[in-house]
């Protein structure tokens, strides 16, 4: 019976991806006019050209960004959970705490957190 489900559930998702390219090929197989090709960001048109270098500063940002936001989240969970860790959570937040200011310490030292 675990195969016959099995079965049905590979076809269904074979239906419904046979079915998702047909519809799309069927509704949006028109051709793009230069008016659709070009980019639209923030309700104006592009001034810049479209092969535009954004320096490595911005990139190291936005990483710094996301990976201190992440480990923020991870914060806000063991807080959740701290009375259930006991002193076993407390010494792995921190080592996680800090490894992680190692990490701050370390882009402040190489001076990605300055903004000029």
């Amino acid at each position: 019976m675990a195969g016959l489900s099995l079965v049905f559930y590979i076809g269904l998702v074979v239906a419904t991806a046979v079915g998702i390219v047909a519809v799309s090929r069927f509704l949006g197989g028109k051709p793009l006019t230069a008016a659709k090709d070009t980019p639209y960001e923030c309700g104006m048109p592009p001034v810049e050209m479209d092969n535009a270098v954004f320096p490595v500063r911005f990139y190291k940002t936005a990483l710094l960004f996301v990976v201190f936001d992440v480990e923020i989240v991870f914060l806000f969970l063991w807080a959740l959970v701290v009375r259930d860790l006991g002193w076993f959570g407390l010494v792995e937040i921190g080592v996680f705490i800090a490894i992680l200011m190692a990490a701050f310490l370390f882009a402040w030292w190489k001076g990605d957190l300055r903004w000029e």
